[in-house]
Order: C-alpha cells, then sequence, then structure tokens
C-alpha cells in the first residue's frame, strides 16, 4: 500500500488508474478507524478497480471549544486496517497541503448548512464541503463512499455535488452498530462506561420511531413526542436536536413517508453523539 502526502502525488496516481481504464474509489476519513469506516472500504473495494483512503483530520470543520486537539489519532493503525480492506493508497496530507498559505476560497452550500448539525455547529459543513470538494477535486473519484450515520453531511455533499456538476457518485453505506446497539463512530473512546449505558438511548430511540411507523404512525409530532419520552429515561443526556426531516433538503415534515430521515443528536457526558434511520 502507498502512501501519499501531496495533492501532486494523488492527482497523478489517479490519472493513472484512470488510463489504465480503472474504475476508482475515494473514502474520505478522518482516521481513527473503526469497523464503520472498514465497511465503507470494502464497499469500496467491491465495486471498484483503485481504492484510496484519505486521512485527514480537518481543523475547518471545528468549531473554537470543539474538539480538534484531543480527536483521536491513530495512524498507523488506520493504515493497517485501509490495507486488510483493499485500499491501494492511503491519502494523509499535512494541514498546509489542504488550506496553503493565504488560502481565502471556501465552499458553503447554503440553507442546508444550517439545517440539524449545521444549526449547532455554525461553520461546520463550510469546513465539511470545503475538503470534501478540495479531495474531489485532487482524486477525481468515480465513487466517493460516506456512512449514513453522517446523513445530514450526506445531504450537503450530494447537493454540493449535484451544483459544481462535479463528475463523483457519492455513495450511502449503512450505520455499523455495536452489539448493544450503539451507532460507531471514533468518538465513542470518549464515553466512560456509565456514559455508554447512557448513550444507548439514541439507538432506542431510533428502534421506536421505526416500530411506530411500522405499525403506521405518519405524524411527525406524535413520533417526536413518543422520542422524548424515551430520552426522559435518561434526564442527564442533553439533547441537541430531534427531527423527523425530508433527506434532501433536511426541512421538517409533518408527515414520515418512505424515504423519510429521522435523525437525533445529544451530548453525552462531554461528547455529543448522532444517529438516524431512514424510515422504509
Amino acid at each position: 500500500m502507498q502512501i501519499i502526502r501531496t495533492v501532486s502525488e494523488l492527482r497523478r496516481w489517479s490519472r493513472e488508474q484512470r488510463a489504465s481504464g480503472k474504475i476508482i474509489g475515494l473514502v474520505p476519513t478522518m482516521g481513527a478507524l473503526h469497523a464503520g469506516h472498514a465497511s465503507l472500504i470494502r464497499a469500496a473495494h467491491k465495486e471498484c478497480n483503485a481504492v484510496a483512503v484519505s486521512i485527514f483530520v480537518n481543523p475547518t470543520q471545528f468549531g473554537p471549544n470543539e474538539d480538534f486537539s484531543r480527536y483521536p489519532r491513530t495512524f498507523d493503525a488506520d493504515c493497517a486496517l485501509a490495507e486488510k480492506e483493499g485500499a491501494e493508497v492511503i491519502f494523509a496530507p499535512g494541514v498546509e497541503e489542504i488550506y496553503p498559505a493565504g488560502a481565502a476560497t471556501f465552499v458553503e452550500v447554503e440553507g442546508l448548512s444550517d439545517r440539524l448539525d449545521g444549526a449547532s455547529r455554525p461553520g461546520h459543513f463550510r469546513g465539511v464541503a470545503t475538503v470534501v470538494a478540495k479531495l474531489l477535486i485532487a482524486a477525481d473519484p468515480d465513487r466517493a463512499y460516506f456512512g449514513q450515520k453522517d446523513a445530514a453531511q450526506v445531504a450537503v455533499l450530494r447537493r454540493m455535488v449535484a451544483d459544481l456538476r462535479l463528475g463523483t457518485e457519492i455513495v450511502v453505506c449503512p450505520i455499523v452498530r455495536d452489539t448493544d446497539g450503539l451507532a460507531l463512530s471514533s468518538r465513542n473512546v470518549y464515553l466512560s462506561t456509565a456514559e455508554r449505558q447512557q448513550a444507548l438511548v439514541l439507538s432506542r430511540s431510533i428502534r421506536t420511531v421505526e416500530s411506530l411507523y411500522a405499525q403506521g404512525e405518519r405524524n411527525s409530532a406524535k413520533l417526536l413526542a413518543a422520542v422524548k419520552e424515551v430520552f426522559s429515561t435518561e434526564p442527564e443526556i442533553r439533547i441537541d436536536y430531534i427531527e423527523i426531516v425530508d433527506w434532501a433538503t433536511l426541512l421538517p415534515v409533518e408527515t414520515a413517508m418512505p424515504g423519510t430521515l429521522f435523525a437525533v443528536a445529544a451530548v453525552v457526558g462531554s461528547t455529543r453523539l448522532i444517529d438516524n434511520t431512514v424510515l422504509r
């Protein structure tokens, strides 16, 4: 497996793959890889002939009081996992390679960037859209793989790719959960034993909505009321948002229907976690 540090090297690799007729897959990550990331790399390896994994903790998507400095960094283990799952290239640039001195260009998807996570994390999706745009321009992949757990991010990136007429298909892979139901996240390592038990209320809220929807409930207000009852069992958890929205626009809907997104974000201890389900 090759480790690439510069945009020019990544672009050269991509052009070589394309010249030989290969389908290129990109898995953008911030490292601290886990089984959820592994599922993305496996999907890319299955569908593409050449797979690159980017590992870059992107400073522009962290707010001033967020966890950029302590975000887990496990580069050697990440490389081993990526290689095992079929990656051919690791793109691991420094900050100055992605944001050269004096850089003044950013990408912002208006409207969408202010909803769900964007509402509570101002500037977050501006940073996400900017770094992913840079990665897609550099790697020029046929497909880029993201997890459904970051559903709001997916909506922003789908719109960005469509608006900028980029040639990359955004592929969304299912949420991977631990045996206790908690959605896998690099931030789960911050949770104490007690906090992890409390955090399971997120997946319980998911199951509640799915169950009520399967029984025929379509009224969003009633579904959200049921979720609030579930969260009342864990009063120490602070709800950031619980929403039932159109996945394309991230705007609330009064009536749930197939394809509607139920999304939740909550702070457990000092750790912010997200989860969601797409109603079927």
